[in-house]
């Protein structure tokens, strides 16, 4: 008996999973809870874990692959025997250069039947091979697959479907520029996907160049931005002196990044609109206010979230974020670890050279604060962006004069207690 090893779902927004090694050998013996393979999400490098006892065998998906979410990649054995290699059935999965293979039909040899006339026409096939056979049943051979009539060659080489090429034309389409469906061809299907989705830059007249294919976070944070494209958004911004923040923050062993986080939970407590999302069945109105607060990794960005920011002491919140900052450090963190924020902080304060910038709200939240550097007068950019169907420029301008004035009384920094 063998179990399935799947492509776990971690995250709602997950798709897919890049398979980055195997763990164990097929053959090996393993143990439930093991770690048996290494996935790489869109945010962090994580353990596929086994079920129940036995031993791994295949097929194995290969390394190196993006799985769909809830697909095969191997299977665990319950007796050494059973795990061998399974070469005859091994499912493969499919990359975009390479389309699966049609499933292949073994030829039916010809026999003599009673004329057709004879037999019913559902059941001629089944009585002419039980007459052959004698007592010995056999099934039904399988239909032949359909066979797709081959597309007369074109002079920019292309397979493509006369309709196809007729509808690209009407949607001012370029057909060099739309991939062919799984069997190599163009057909409608392909056309209007390709005339529905976002247009790829022309690069054809530009220098020679090669396709890289971007890790899994970097596409998942290009997947994220373009879903914010339907939302309304305006920026507003004010200046403020951080010195003093800092100073206190320091002298009570905070970072700057975790104090500016609490002054932005304390200040939105105080004006639950900030706290709210816009969805389609109405305003979702959170009961806390959760902190995500945006870090670089390097190959892309991460927001690790702080819980109940407003309310919690300090020292947990301190602990927490070194907790969080090291399982980013080491790719290790999980979904509950990143997801779920209600207002969002980005702080490039430590590159000396931005005086401002603009950061985009994150689906699933009203608004989100980015802090530039301090300038030579000591004054720093704070500049929120805001879903407008959420926030006015009146509720901004007043979140800004709220949080304006708690840098300035840094009182509620060393209360410890936290409630605004």
């Amino acid at each position: 008996m063998k179990t399935e090893i799947t492509m776990p779902v971690l995250s709602d927004t997950m798709q897919t999973g890049r398979l980055t090694r195997w763990n164990k050998s097929v053959g090996d013996a393993v143990k439930k809870g093991e770690a048996v393979a290494e996935v790489e999400t869109d945010k962090a490098i994580l353990d596929v874990e086994a079920f129940s006892d036995g031993y791994l065998t295949g097929p194995l998906a290969a390394v190196d692959t993006d799985i769909p979410v809830r697909q095969v990649i191997g299977y665990i054995a319950d007796a050494p025997e059973a795990a061998q290699p399974d070469t005859g059935g091994a499912t493969k999965t499919p990359t975009p250069s390479t389309p699966p293979a049609p499933p292949s039909v073994t030829p039916v040899a010809e026999k003599k039947t009673a004329p057709p006339d004879k037999l019913p026409p559902a059941t001629s096939t089944t009585a002419a091979t039980q007459a052959d056979s004698g007592s010995l049943k056999k099934p039904a051979p399988l239909p032949q697959p359909h066979a797709v009539a081959p597309q007369p060659p074109h002079a920019d080489g292309l397979l493509a479907s006369p309709y196809a090429r007729a509808l690209a034309r009407d949607l001012e389409l370029d057909i060099l520029q739309v991939k062919a469906g799984p069997d190599g061809t163009i057909h409608a299907a392909q056309v209007l996907a390709a005339a529905l989705a976002p247009q790829d830059a022309d690069l054809r007249m530009g220098p020679l160049y090669t396709i890289e294919r971007p890790n899994i976070l970097r596409a998942a944070v290009a997947r994220n931005m373009s879903a914010t494209l339907n939302t309304p958004s305006f920026l507003i911004s004010s200046r403020f002196a951080v010195a003093p923040l800092h100073a206190a923050a320091k002298a009570s062993g905070l970072s700057l990044t975790l104090a500016l986080s609490r002054a932005c939970a304390l200040t939105v407590a105080e004006d639950p609109w900030f706290n709210h999302a816009w969805t389609r069945e109405g305003l979702a109105k959170r009961s806390r206010v959760d902190m995500g607060i945006a870090v670089d990794t390097g190959n892309g960005l991460i927001t690790p979230v702080l819980r109940d920011a407003a309310k919690r002491p300090l020292k947990e919140l301190a602990e927490d974020w070194r907790i969080l900052l090291g399982k980013v450090k080491k790719g290790r963190i999980y979904p509950e670890d990143y997801q779920g924020a209600s207002f969002y902080l980005s702080n490039l304060g430590v590159f000396s050279q931005i005086e401002r910038f603009n950061a985009i709200v994150p689906v699933g939240a009203s608004a989100i604060l980015a802090v530039a550097a301090a300038g030579s007068d000591g004054l720093t950019d704070f500049t929120l962006s805001c879903d407008h169907r959420v926030i006015f420029g009146a509720d901004a301008a007043r979140f800004l004069q709220r949080l304006g004035k708690r840098l300035e009384d840094l009182s509620w920094l060393s209360g410890g207690g936290g409630q605004p």
